[in-house]
């Protein structure tokens, strides 16, 4: 129940920003989806991974309140928030660029 409240503010913030760049906003809100599940799932076979080689006998239980999932959230939020500000930086640097090559389009019909 946790990760679909993760999920749906995931997925809120990242349509918040492709509306602020005027990006597809549902493309985005499925991409951290994506990030979200991804990071999730390759977390828990890592771990599931790591319990087989060290302790063949104990049963792991991915579906509680257990201190590995509390940890696999913490760091898919975290994969989440460091791709939003990945996103966010390249589309302030991409609208720079639009900006100054607009100007630098203006000039060019002044001068003519």
């Amino acid at each position: 129940m946790m990760s679909v409240f993760i999920l749906i503010g995931a997925y809120g913030h990242y349509t918040e920003l492709a509306e602020r760049f005027g990006k597809t906003k549902w493309l985005l809100g499925l991409l951290a989806i994506g990030i979200y599940l991804g990071f999730q799932i390759a977390f828990l076979y890592c771990y599931g991974i790591y319990q087989e080689s060290t302790n063949a006998n104990n049963e792991i239980n991915y579906t509680g309140f257990s201190v590995v999932n509390i940890v696999s959230w913490l760091f898919a939020i975290g994969a989440v928030y460091g791709f939003y500000k990945v996103l966010e930086n390249r589309f302030q640097k991409e609208a720079l660029r639009k900006l100054f090559l607009n100007i630098e389009e203006m000039k060019n019909r002044e001068e003519r």
